[in-house]
């Protein structure tokens, strides 16, 4: 089975304040075959700094994860929510997303086939392209 470029996020959501709202856009990156969900694991550090994992189901305000089209799950293990739950301040939510960039696999496809290897790449931050645009437009 062909597999377009894996990656991961980890969205935070200070104060434990989680929003359904971005549960309809991944559903629509799933629809429209943008992107494929692998995983996603909610994890939660209170003040105190101890961490907990819980599912979809777990609070109100992600439910609407549940109704995500396809199935995920089993790709994070211990080591990678141990990792993700260190980065996060406490107090604080944050839902760890493993997605397959589906537009892009007939280009890592090509890649792989021609001989290809990815060295490096990391996602850039949106302020600095934000700055960059910004900057742009104030040229013309």
């Amino acid at each position: 089975m062909p597999v377009g470029p894996v990656e991961y996020v980890l969205i935070g959501f200070p104060e434990n304040r989680f929003s359904g709202e971005i549960a309809p856009a991944l559903a629509d990156l799933i629809e429209s075959e943008t992107i494929r969900i692998i995983d996603l694991v909610f994890i939660s550090k209170d003040a105190d700094g101890t961490v907990t994992t819980f599912e979809y189901d777990a609070l109100d305000e992600t439910i609407e994860f549940g109704q995500l089209p396809g199935e995920a799950g089993g790709f994070l293990g211990e080591d990678d929510i141990t990792d993700a739950a260190e980065q996060l301040e406490p107090n604080t939510s944050a839902a760890l997303l493993v997605w397959e960039d589906t537009w892009a696999t007939p280009f890592a496809v090509a890649v792989r086939n021609a001989g290809g290897v990815i060295l490096g790449g990391e996602r850039i931050p949106y302020e600095i392209v934000e700055a960059f645009f910004e900057e742009v437009a104030a040229t013309d």
